[in-house]
């Protein structure tokens, strides 16, 4: 039986993506393989205690350092002991550099930061469809932002791009026949916000809404005294609960949803 080749895995981050490369290099050998990790690599004398292991354990070294100083210095010490050290980035990144005529950001762990931003927002995005229009009024405690108000003042719309934000947004239409959830009662005004919107424009949106989906426009939910009664009501419910309240009357999302972030003094998380 072969002894298994010893691959020394050197990196400035947790080494995940080296490993995938040797794995697939060392899986088109028949002869059985080791890894071992080397991660967060911070220090030449980190590197010369790697290199001094697999000289004693006639190990190849691979290495996926970006960290300036590092990267130079890994070459020179693994050659003075005779250790075969492979660069698993350089080739590529000189290609990308000649070809953007841009310089390496050479920061470590940006991928592991970019696969945790999408995580985070992929979550954030499941919970606004979860918590929308107060399926789930559990979701309210749980929200990083609680949007309230009456039907189509884009409370829909800016849950799901703040979510693309990383922000996990419930929320809850105000309706004067139904109660408020409990929960909200129990909500920060600081992770509140109320939308209203002007009555003329209330009724415009509403109207079109209908037309839509097929449905006459002589009902009360367009009838601009019941839209006055239920923005008044509105009104009330956001006072009370004492969190901001803003006018998204001819607002594209983006719009309120940057005003909601500089009103609250929340940092953007994507």
């Amino acid at each position: 039986m072969h002894k298994p080749t010893l691959v020394y895995l050197l990196s400035d981050s947790v080494g995940e993506t080296a490993e995938y490369v040797i794995k697939a290099v060392a899986t088109q050998f028949t002869s059985p393989f080791e890894i071992k990790r080397f991660p967060y690599i911070k220090s030449k004398e980190d590197i010369d205690r790697a290199i001094k292991q697999a000289k004693n354990h006639d190990a190849i070294i691979a290495y996926t350092l970006v960290i300036p100083g590092l990267k130079e210095a890994i070459d020179p010490r693994a050659k003075a002991n005779d250790v075969a050290a492979v660069d698993l980035l350089g080739p590529l990144m000189s290609v990308f550099k000649k070809k953007t005529s841009e310089e390496p950001i050479n920061e470590p762990m940006l991928m592991r930061k970019l696969d945790s931003q999408y995580f985070r927002r992929v979550e954030a995005i499941e919970f606004a469809v979860k918590y929308d229009d107060a399926k789930d009024a559990e979701g309210i405690l749980h929200a990083d932002l609680v949007l309230i108000g009456v039907s189509r003042t884009s409370k829909t719309p800016l849950s799901m791009y703040l979510a693309n934000k990383g922000y996990k947004v419930a929320n809850i239409p105000l309706i004067p026949e139904v109660p408020i959830p409990e929960q909200l009662n129990k909500v920060s005004k600081k992770r509140c916000v109320g939308l209203i919107i002007r009555p003329d424009t209330l009724n415009e949106i509403r109207k079109e809404r209908l037309k839509s989906l097929g449905i006459t426009t002589d009902t009360s939910y367009v009838n601009l005294e019941r839209i006055f009664d239920e923005l008044e009501y509105a009104e009330k419910i956001m006072k009370r609960i004492g969190c901001p309240i803003i006018d998204v009357s001819n607002k594209a999302v983006e719009e309120t949803a940057d005003y909601i972030m500089k009103v609250l003094n929340i940092e953007r998380r994507i």
